[in-house]
């Protein structure tokens, strides 16, 4: 039986996954994240073989968790749960490493045929989702995913994320164990990159790319 991790900022809808997965597919749900970040951390603790991951998270999003996880864990499966059915959003969640991609409106029951599905090592993307966007992935079509953001590393993208929800310079090195000038480094080499010159600026992108939604 495949241990699962359940990974999403709203506490109901987490709630309501983990008991039909426990009551009713005798599933096990060994642990429940807030956030990215706390999703790495709960796999390394806990040792999942499954996550699912929601695409939209504070403090770190699904995409930049996901890449993470996958790196240092890869036999750990990612399954993205999100309301978003853009295109982009799915593009970002496989490459990132995700083996599977489900709508948050889907019935209890795709959750569990997912899961069986990249339990025996196979991609799972929900059939509600165009079909041209499984096409497109599948056969490597040359689409042109090319955006500012994948010139950024990991890390400006996690203090993008932070600095988009209001975080001060000060909050973010404390999250992520550096000093306040490394941090500003990061910010004004993301400015530079992206030639954004405010805050505002900073959070627009961040918005617009998905990296956050500010819900």
């Amino acid at each position: 039986m495949p241990k699962i991790l359940l990974a999403d900022d709203h506490i109901i809808l987490r709630q309501g996954l983990r008991s039909v997965l426990e009551k009713e597919f005798r599933l096990d749900v060994v642990g429940e994240a807030n956030n990215g970040r706390e999703a790495i951390e709960l796999v390394k603790q806990l040792k999942p073989d499954i996550v699912i991951m929601d695409v939209s998270m504070p403090d770190m999003n699904g995409v930049e968790a996901t890449r993470h996880i996958t790196a240092e864990s890869p036999q750990v499966k990612v399954i993205a749960l999100s309301m978003h059915t853009d295109k982009q959003f799915v593009y970002d969640m496989l490459n990132a490493g995700a083996s599977g991609y489900l709508l948050k409106q889907c019935a209890y029951d795709e959750v569990q045929h997912a899961i069986t599905t990249v339990m025996r090592n196979k991609k799972y993307i929900s059939p509600d989702i165009t079909g041209v966007v499984i096409q497109d992935y599948v056969e490597q079509k040359s689409v042109n995913q090319s955006k500012e953001a994948d010139h950024l590393t990991s890390k400006e993208r996690e203090i993008l994320q932070m600095v988009a929800e209001g975080k001060s310079t000060k909050e973010i090195a404390v999250v992520l164990h550096v000093s306040i000038p490394t941090v500003e480094t990061h910010r004004r080499n993301i400015m530079e990159k992206l030639q954004l010159h405010s805050v505002a600026d900073l959070t627009k992108y961040a918005i617009r790319i998905g990296l956050t939604t500010l819900e």
